[in-house]
């Protein structure tokens, strides 16, 4: 087979990344050197005024970053240590241990604008049954207008939806270790402990790398919890990039500058994960993986 028949079963993949990756960013940073918005519709150019913008004046933006990233790491750190704890569970010879393997994964298999709303019942100040519980201790919190609370909340939800799939990740990996390192862990008479500091956890620090980069990766476009359960508020105290570029793209319909902010959100973040995955490595690896 020559370079030209390869070329004929190439192009199908090439022309469908190109359709949906490769097109979308270069129109995206097209459209951030426009000034389309609402009263001015079209691709006329007005070069870096819209950097100009995010640079300099918009406190917002970078405000909903940093609690994005607070967010982002508070919660899949959260997951990561439950989901973990949870594969260890129903990795050793337990009973039912098929049963709950089943409903540890019932969070991920819900629809997450379903769940969120019925997690938005269960905090209902006055009418969900959280207060209610609270109440026999004489307290009522605000959960859904406090600022604390409020994002207190959407990590309680956040966490609840997605620790299944860090468990998923991280009893695929147990099952998938070799048994040698464990016998002879268990001749030299090693605790249970000792094992998993020594054997089990240095064996999964690459399925915990690239787990953790994967949730890191989803859990920075989180949009639907957020616009169900609190809409951004109290406030602007829920608030993350993904809702903010959806704010002014969608609602105001300034689409020029939601390319703008799209563009250098997806720049930050590849940046942060790069540097995030490098000291992952060094601490999971304990910097023999370069």
């Amino acid at each position: 087979m020559n370079f030209k028949h390869k070329f004929v079963f190439l192009m199908p993949g090439l022309l469908v990344l190109l359709g949906i990756l490769i097109f979308p960013i270069i129109f995206t940073v097209r459209l951030s050197f426009s000034g389309w918005d609402s009263f001015n519709p079209g691709l006329d150019f007005i070069g870096i005024e819209n950097y100009i913008r995010l640079f300099t004046d918009d406190k917002r933006f970078w405000e909903s970053f940093l609690r994005l990233g607070f967010l982002s790491i508070t919660t899949v750190f959260l997951q990561y240590i439950i989901g973990f704890g949870l594969a260890l569970l129903v990795w050793k010879e337990i009973k039912f241990k098929r049963f709950f393997r089943v409903l540890f994964l019932i969070p991920m298999m819900t629809t997450p604008v379903i769940m969120t709303v019925i997690w938005r019942t269960f905090f209902h100040e006055s009418l969900g049954p959280v207060n209610d519980f609270f109440s026999l201790f004489g307290m009522a919190p605000p959960w859904l207008s406090h600022e604390v609370l409020a994002l207190v909340t959407v990590m309680i939800v956040e966490v609840w939806q997605w620790t299944p799939f860090m468990f998923l990740l991280m009893l695929a990996g147990l099952l998938s270790l070799p048994k040698e390192p464990f016998l002879a862990a268990a001749i030299d008479g090693a605790s249970s402990i000792r094992k998993f500091i020594y054997v089990t956890f240095p064996l999964m620090a690459p399925i915990s790398i690239g787990a953790i980069i994967i949730r890191l990766i989803e859990a920075s476009k989180i949009m639907d919890t957020i616009f169900v359960l609190t809409s951004g508020g109290p406030g602007t105290s829920t608030e993350t990039s993904s809702f903010y570029i959806f704010i002014k793209g969608l609602r105001e319909f300034q689409i020029g500058y939601s390319a703008t902010l799209s563009f250098t959100y997806l720049i930050i973040m590849i940046i942060s994960l790069t540097f995030i995955a490098k000291f992952l490595t060094k601490i999971f690896m304990k910097g023999d993986a370069e």
